[in-house]
């Protein structure tokens, strides 16, 4: 009987996703808003609350990041990645500065301290890595000129992360400093390992993976990509970035095959992942501070588009390319929320996580729509350049 419910929810749910993926298509819009809002809707406090999915569904959201990643990755070879990381540095560093300070400060001002200032950091921080993939991916924008700026900023976040998840977890659980620091530098080792290997034995892995099979070369690209995953979230490093570095250690003829089997499965989980973050919004709690959430969002779209167009604009990118560049970054999703839930477990300020979702929920749902609606934009920005 728990099999056959499993059945009809999860059932229910692709179907539904199917339905609304055609609506979008037929407006002309992202489904990625309308994916959120399913989520809603089976999430808690929605109108029909899953009762045996949930699970599962966590599970294939997980897989939906980490192959969004995997195929971003493929796309690149490990001198671009390198290259576009060391000219776009100080782009990164800007993307900290203007993106962390919005979300400590709202924090300090409203009185919630020091430990809540450091959590509202990182939720105000970070794009959210699948979100933008799949906006690059759907919109058509991944061999553009500013695709690899973009892509050298997610990176940059993802590798700062790294750095940022075991000090803010050694902050909430009040740990010593030299245990926090033992974490700090595993988890930066992990980073700098899976990158090394990416980069200097790129040949090797795909001697390994290559197979005249279909079957077998996707068997091993994802289990490769799932094992790599796993092992950095294990050390502190985003699953997110070790699938794309997996992606990226891939070359050639053996990439854009590995890319065509992979994205029907890419598509499945991505619109996995997107209900799960919906199921994960009581919109019940947001509804209290949504005000500040929209403020908060409002500023920080301007952040990140200011971001996008420096460091587009340092590589010589034209106006057009700027434009997108920050529009890409906009979305928050994932680690954002992952974020607020660990500060809240820890005990800080109780309405952090209502805050944080409403935030999150915003920049989500708006970001992969206002790629779309800015297309007219952009183009006549491109005509009169």
């Amino acid at each position: 009987m728990h099999t056959a419910t499993l059945f009809i929810e999860l059932g229910g749910i692709i179907l539904f996703l199917g339905v609304l993926g055609a609506l979008a298509l037929r407006a002309g819009i992202s489904p990625i808003p309308l994916y959120l809002v399913a989520g809603l809707a089976f999430g808690q406090g929605g109108i029909l609350p899953l009762a045996t999915s949930e699970e599962f569904v966590s599970i294939g959201a997980e897989l939906g990041v980490v192959l969004l990643l995997l195929t971003l990755g493929l796309e690149y070879n490990a001198d671009e990645l390198m290259t576009s990381l060391r000219g776009n540095a100080r782009g990164g560093l800007v993307d900290l500065v203007l993106n962390a300070a919005p979300g400590a400060a709202v924090a300090l001002l409203l009185g919630w301290g020091p430990v809540a200032a450091v959590a509202m950091a990182g939720v105000t921080y970070a794009t959210s890595s699948g979100i933008t993939a799949k906006v690059l991916s759907d919109l058509g924008w991944i061999g553009n000129r500013e695709t690899p700026v973009v892509l050298s900023l997610l990176v940059f976040e993802d590798l700062t992360m790294a750095l940022y998840l075991p000090i803010l977890t050694a902050i909430l659980a009040g740990v010593s400093l030299a245990a926090g620091a033992v974490t700090v530098a595993i988890a930066l080792a992990t980073a700098g390992v899976v990158l090394l290997v990416a980069l200097r034995y790129g040949r090797l892995i795909d001697g390994f993976v290559a197979s005249p099979n279909q079957e077998v070369l996707l068997l091993k690209v994802v289990g490769l990509a799932l094992l790599v995953a796993g092992v950095a979230q294990q050390l502190q490093v985003s699953a997110a970035v070790g699938a794309f570095l997996v992606g990226i250690a891939l070359s050639g003829e053996l990439a854009h095959e590995a890319r065509a089997l992979l994205i029907p499965l890419r598509d499945l989980f991505a619109a996995v992942f997107f209900v799960f973050f919906g199921l994960q919004t009581d919109p019940a709690a947001i509804w209290p501070m949504a005000g500040l959430a929209a403020l908060l969002a409002l500023v920080s779209m301007v952040t990140k588009l200011a971001t996008g167009v420096y460091a587009a604009r340092r590589a010589g990118i034209a106006r057009a390319g700027q434009a997108r560049a920050g529009i890409a970054l906009i979305p928050r999703g994932e680690f954002n929320i992952v974020i607020a839930g660990l500060a809240v477990a820890a005990g800080a300020h109780p309405d952090l996580g209502p805050l944080a979702a409403g935030y999150v929920l915003i920049l989500a749902a708006f970001g992969p729509l206002a790629a779309r609606l800015i297309q007219p934009l952009i183009t006549a920005i491109a005509r009169r350049a």
